[in-house]
């Protein structure tokens, strides 16, 4: 999985399967969740938005599954 730490008071990096469709946000305090059947233009979108957190809420957490895959530290 390709991931990339982006600028945002919520996210610290973002990451994307292409082949599996997931989308997979850190967040500052660890929690790591996994977005499903995101399309990869969506998730070029939200690496591309002024606002990823924004981006995120009204975009993605209300249109695709999700699980939470535990805590990452560093």
């Amino acid at each position: 999985m390709q991931r990339a730490r982006v600028q945002s008071s919520n996210i610290a990096s973002v990451g994307y399967d292409e082949e599996q469709r997931i989308l997979e946000i850190v967040f500052h305090d660890g929690r790591v969740y996994h977005y499903l059947e995101v399309p990869p233009e969506r998730a070029l979108s939200l690496l591309r938005a002024e606002s990823k957190g924004r981006f995120l809420n009204s975009e993605i957490k209300p249109n695709f599954g999700y699980r939470a895959v535990g805590r990452r530290w560093g």
